[in-house]
């Protein structure tokens, strides 16, 4: 709409003509909202509220007599208040540039003030507090200019060719370098112990897996090895129980044919031997008999004949005991009782002829009579004949 004007939201209006502005300021300010404006009666001219930088490069004379460049740049705006804004109108609407070269004259007066009563180590060590001093005293002179800073940094600090600062940091430099060098060679032992580590894990792993393998490989060989055994000793177990069979069948037969040995040998030979003993027994009792009966006078005849009948009835008892099936059953005992039983029997048969004959009995062959019928029947000794 005509005659109507809206500033920007970083500018600030002022509008001169008619009545003053606020405060007996020559013009009005108006900021945030537009306002009508008559043409030909009103001028209308408009002043940045934008963010403005300047920087300053000023040599500085330290404390010690040292001079330092120092390099800082300085963030700075109009206030927002009607008064900055007149300040500022006042001085820079016709040139604002004027205000970041005016801003920059400013610091770097404060700068040289303040490094003066500073020393280099202050102001290397301690640039946070040189920048607060210097905002601090130039405060009071920026606000009468209608300017406000926002920030003030320290670029760089140098002190030329002299070398100060250079020497100054050589200390701490030769502490870090050296502190450097622990760290460097700490981490060289730490890599070395741990490249040591690694290869001593892995040489451990080496040998365990050589170990496991040597271990499967034995299995394997003793199963491969039991495997090829199996068969021959198979086979000798087998040759084994064969051989004990046939060991067993050969004691068996061995017993066998020493019972038909005994049966063959031994037993018929004992009973030859039995008759032979009888004989004799035989014999000795004829012997006796005919001495008995030369001594005598009476039935010499009678007993001259007994006498020659008793080797023959004899020998058919023995005869007789040739034949029959004889049974031992208390060993030679038995065969004893066996004879006592032929010559009693053989007795028995002469007293009976004498009986017959009418012979008077003598006491002493009653007395060897009965001795040898208690053996003839058997009732002392284990003896069967059939």
């Amino acid at each position: 709409m005509f005659g109507y004007r809206v500033p920007a939201p970083d500018q600030a209006m002022l509008i001169s003509g008619g009545r003053r502005g606020q405060g007996g300021a020559p013009f009005r300010v108006v900021t945030g909202h537009g306002k009508f404006v008559l043409p030909v009666f009103r001028k209308v001219r408009f002043l940045t509220l934008a963010m403005c930088e300047a920087e300053v490069s000023e040599t500085c004379v330290t404390k010690q007599g040292i001079a330092l460049t120092v390099r800082a740049v300085i963030a700075f705006k109009v206030g927002n208040d009607t008064e900055s804004v007149v300040n500022a109108g006042q001085r820079f609407l016709s040139d604002q540039d004027q205000m970041s070269v005016l801003t920059g004259r400013i610091f770097a007066g404060h700068l040289r003030s303040i490094i003066g009563s500073m020393t280099v180590e202050e102001i290397v060590t301690e640039r946070q507090k040189l920048a607060t001093e210097v905002l601090e005293t130039s405060k009071t002179e920026m606000a009468k200019i209608g300017l406000i800073v926002d920030s003030l940094q320290i670029q760089s600090i140098d002190d030329g060719d002299t070398g100060y600062i250079e020497a100054m940091s050589a200390p701490h430099k030769a502490a870090i370098q050296r502190q450097a060098q622990i760290a460097q060679a700490q981490a060289t032992q730490a890599s070395a112990e741990a490249e040591q580590e690694a290869a001593r894990n892995q040489a451990e792993y080496s040998r365990q897996t050589a170990v496991v393998q040597a271990e499967y490989s034995a299995e394997v060989d003793r199963a491969k090895a039991r495997a090829a055994q199996a068969g021959p000793l198979a086979q000798a177990h087998a040759q084994q129980e064969v051989l004990a069979a046939q060991t067993e069948l050969a004691e068996r037969a061995a017993q066998l044919r020493q019972q038909e040995l005994v049966a063959e040998v031994v037993k018929p030979a004992e009973a030859e031997a039995e008759r032979i003993r009888l004989l004799a027994m035989a014999e000795a009792e004829r012997m006796k008999i005919q001495a008995e009966a030369a001594a005598s006078h009476d039935r010499v005849a009678l007993d001259r004949m007994l006498i020659d009948q008793l080797p023959q009835i004899v020998k058919e008892a023995s005869a007789g005991l040739a034949n029959a099936n004889v049974n031992v059953l208390n060993g030679t005992d038995g065969l004893g009782e066996i004879a006592a039983g032929l010559v009693g029997q053989g007795l028995t048969i002469l007293d009976s002829v004498r009986r017959n004959l009418g012979a008077p009995e003598s006491t002493d062959r009653t007395t060897d009579r009965n001795g040898t019928s208690g053996a003839g029947n058997g009732t002392n000794g284990r003896v069967e004949i059939e």
